[in-house]
């Protein structure tokens, strides 16, 4: 093995260190050999930083024979004299270059002159100093000479990467301009191509059915101990795409993003994780660069077994009150599990009630221009998939809450509508039918409704929901529809809500209503080359609102973190509507919309908190005792700050 030490670095250090330099080069050279030990070269080469942190070790305890300070020689020998294994993590203070390369504390060119000297960053950086605010221009200006939605992602997930404060100041500051990036359709596109950006930063938790056994040993190797939001996927159902496997961890990713830019969570409680049980895409299969295991979907009771072992280990480790948001799954497997657990842990699905809860707030938010109450409304929903059943059930719910109703009686007036017409019992069954259409099988006209048009002039609905969550919807919302809706009512209230085609623009909803419509869309239009999303001019200055769980789950993910409750119900979710709806002014209902702005998600966060943690504390399942004179002042008070903070 060559000598640890270059035969003339001895001349180079005076006194005992120098003379003891070539002692420490014959003892290390009677060391068993091992491959990277070396650590000096030439006399005239400066050491060079190991990338290893095990390397490191065993380099400070090879000198330990010169009195280094670091040197723990005897208790680190075994017999014979041999290094025993050592763990690699070090905890300690950092500052200079690995002060730099932590997101959480990294300030760029903002450091001070005093924090330069102070953490040893002098050298390191350009000499100017720039505030937060040049920072923040210069970022919003980045993205914007971008013209492709995908590059604008890749460069916030790299600013994420290595600046945390500056990535959720811009976030919030642009919200409404960057909500269509970091969320959906742009994060699912990315989802696509996860292969080829993957990076090896640990920025998700991955668990797979060879991990049975031993799931909670690897959420302990999650870096974080203080966990309360949980994002979890299996990658089966990410919108429009089907299956994603293993790259649906970007959607993950991007929930708990918004988690923080809306609701203050704290970056560090997050943790996203996906659970990799297969794929039934075949080019995914076929890829070389796919990153996840390589079988069909396993279902039935293996992928029970471990979604369970993966809970209970979550809550052994983090407790109870640990937030599980269950994002794109399977409708048979999301609803299952959410009934299962949602006893034992605070769950949430954003397919089952994130957006029915944001479509909730919405009608409500419309009330006062429509008029009447909600039970006075007749709903029509049309669509193919769950999501205009669990819809449907949220609304029935709310109806049921407010007049004292049963749910079964509140169903009556909801209505579903799809590819084959009108659904009542006249078509079939359960032995036809999907379960969750079941309980919308009303007795219906006599005569049938093969359309969408024939369903709206029999039922003479006043609200109508358009939302096919895969593909392009079985029916458009074109003239005649909405014509047979304005017969029913002076303001019907339409939201065409398909993310892959809408059934109708905002624009035509409004000139084929003559501006009497209230309009609700999923997401504005994006023009290439534009600052942003943004809405068409009309001729009747209406703007309409855009309907996202955006507004609703950051402000639950809060309200369970103020008032630490242990579960979720239905009349919170309720509750949850409603405060987003008293949000909306006059005003701002006379422009159209029925949904406060966008640019107002913090306050609108904070409102939807505690209103759910008023909930958790009447029903008696809230366990941060005594319960705070104010929940909003706490909800504003426990939100994160993307302000950089003085380092000392």
């Amino acid at each position: 093995m060559p000598a640890l030490f270059a035969p003339g670095l001895a001349q180079l250090i005076p006194g005992a260190l120098g003379s003891a330099l070539p002692r420490a080069a014959a003892a290390a050279s009677s060391l068993p050999s091992r491959r990277g030990l070396s650590v000096l070269t030439a006399p005239t080469a400066r050491p060079q930083r190991q990338d290893a942190q095990q390397q490191q070790q065993q380099q400070r305890r090879g000198l330990a024979s010169i009195g280094y300070p670091d040197a723990e020689d005897a208790a680190d020998r075994g017999a014979g004299g041999t290094l025993r294994p050592t763990t690699p993590w070090v905890r300690q203070v950092i500052s200079g270059v690995d002060l730099m390369r932590h997101p959480k504390y990294n300030k760029g060119l903002a450091f001070s002159e005093a924090e330069r000297d102070r953490l040893y960053l002098r050298g390191l950086l350009p000499p100017a100093v720039l505030s937060q605010e040049v920072q923040l221009e210069r970022a919003i200006l980045n993205i914007r000479s971008k013209e492709d939605l995908l590059d604008r992602y890749s460069y916030l997930q790299s600013l994420q990467g290595r600046n945390e404060r500056l990535f959720y100041r811009v976030l919030l500051e642009h919200f409404e301009e960057l909500l269509p990036i970091i969320s959906n359709p742009t994060v699912r596109q990315a989802c696509q191509r996860y292969g080829l950006m993957f990076k090896s930063l640990p920025r998700g938790l991955f668990v797979t059915l060879e991990d049975r056994g031993g799931v909670f040993r690897i959420l302990k190797n999650w870096p974080e101990r203080n966990v309360r939001v949980v994002c979890v996927t299996d990658g089966e159902h990410v919108g429009s795409l089907g299956d994603l496997g293993v790259q649906a961890i970007g959607t993950s990713m991007s929930k708990l993003s918004l988690h923080t830019a809306c609701g203050g969570v704290q970056p560090a409680t997050t943790m996203p994780v996906v659970i990799d049980v297969g794929t039934d895409n075949e080019e995914l299969l076929r890829s070389p660069l796919y990153v996840g295991v390589r079988h069909r979907r396993v279902r039935g009771d293996a992928y029970y077994q471990l979604m369970d072992e993966f809970l209970t280990a979550v809550r052994r480790r983090y407790g109870n009150t640990t937030l599980i948001h269950f994002e794109d799954l399977g409708h048979e497997n999301g609803a299952k599990l959410l009934n299962m657990y949602r006893t034992d842990f605070p769950c949430y699905n954003d397919d089952l009630q994130g957006l029915g809860t944001a479509v909730l707030a919405a009608v409500l938010g419309a009330l006062p221009k429509t008029g009447g109450s909600l039970a006075d409304h007749t709903v029509v929903l049309a669509g193919d998939g769950a999501t205009t059943s669990c819809i449907a059930e949220l609304l029935a719910a709310a109806v049921a809450q407010q007049t004292g109703a049963t749910v079964l009686e509140a169903r009556q007036n909801m209505w579903l509508v799809d590819s084959s017409g009108l659904v009542t019992r006249g078509r079939g069954d359960s032995s036809t039918l999907d379960d969750y259409k079941l309980p919308y099988c009303h007795s219906g006209p006599e005569a049938h409704c093969p359309d969408l048009l024939s369903a709206v002039r029999q039922l003479k609905p006043t609200v109508l929901i358009g939302c096919t969550q895969t593909g392009s919807p079985p029916f458009k919302f074109d003239q005649p529809v909405v014509n047979a809706m304005l017969a029913n009512a002076r303001h019907p209230v339409i939201f065409p809500l398909s993310p892959a085609e809408a059934e109708c623009t905002a624009a035509d909803a409004y000139a084929w209503s003559q501006g009497r419509a209230v309009v609700a869309v999923e997401a504005p239009i994006w023009t290439p080359g534009s600052g942003g999303p943004a809405f068409p001019a009309n001729e009747w200055g209406l703007t309409p609102s855009q309907i996202t769980s955006t507004y609703i789950f950051p402000g639950v993910a809060l309200g369970t973190m103020i008032s630490r409750c242990t579960r979720l119900r239905d009349e919170q979710f309720i509750a949850a509507a409603e405060a987003v709806a008293r949000l909306v002014t006059e005003e701002e209902r006379a422009a159209g919309l029925s949904l406060p702005p966008l640019h107002q998600i913090r306050e609108v966060s904070a409102h939807v908190a505690r209103a759910v943690a008023q909930k958790a504390y009447e029903g008696g399942f809230a366990t941060d005792m005594p319960k705070p004179h104010s929940l909003l002042d706490r909800a504003r008070s426990y939100m994160y700050s993307p302000l950089y903070r003085t380092l000392r």
